[in-house]
């Protein structure tokens, strides 16, 4: 989880992550000015920083704010861990109990969400290193193990064991996709190339899962 470190270098971070992962990024202040997903985080910071002093109202009036302005909601409860990048973002909800670890990469349209209404721990612990494909949601108080991957509109109920690869309503665990797979669609995200597609004149290759159930 983060360490602590000053509030503008923090935001420095966020910036470069943005860079580092997202292959069509602009230039720096074009990603401090618009990218929804990383302002979502900022706003978040503020509003944490609020509910652990105690100053609860204020911190959900600028989570609901922040929610208006974003598209994205984020409990000031829930703990991000450092380098998060929230990628298209839209529709994205963290809830109150969640935790979420350091380079953690999320989608649109995800849902780190309950399954009960009882207080106390309810929301899934991410750890670090996860990525999260779009429209995922993940559910209850379970653990997401560092380095793994739960793909495009999973629904997870149960742990996913560090560095599986999480698909499918319910989600089973799958291996990680392989290097032909990997370098197709968003399976290539973390090698900082999401464009890249198979030749089309190539000889036909053995069936596989397509990438877009991993990501």
């Amino acid at each position: 989880m983060a360490s602590e470190i000053g509030a503008l270098a923090r935001a420095l971070e966020d910036v470069r992550t943005v860079q580092k992962r997202d292959p069509a990024a602009p230039a720096w202040w074009v990603i401090a000015g618009s990218y929804q997903g990383v302002h979502a985080v900022w706003y978040h910071r503020v509003a944490h920083w609020l509910w652990q002093r105690n100053m609860r109202s204020y911190a959900r009036l600028l989570s609901q704010y922040a929610r208006r302005v974003t598209g994205i909601e984020i409990h000031p409860g829930a703990q991000l861990g450092r380098r998060v990048f929230i990628d298209h973002g839209s529709g994205v909800v963290i809830g109150e109990t969640a935790v979420v670890g350091d380079d953690v990469l999320m989608f649109n349209g995800i849902n780190l969400g309950g399954t009960t209404m009882s207080p106390g721990k309810r929301h899934p612990t991410i750890g670090d290193r996860v990525v999260i494909g779009a429209g995922a949601k993940v559910l209850g108080p379970l653990r997401v193990g560092p380095d793994a991957r739960i793909g495009a509109n999973a629904v997870v109920v149960k742990d996913v064991p560090d560095g599986a690869t999480a698909v499918g309503i319910p989600a089973v665990i799958r291996n990680h996709p392989g290097p032909t797979e990997a370098s197709t669609a968003a399976s290539a995200v973390d090698s900082g190339d999401s464009h890249r597609h198979p030749n089309p004149d190539a000889p036909p290759e053995p069936v596989r899962e397509p990438a877009m159930y991993y990501i």
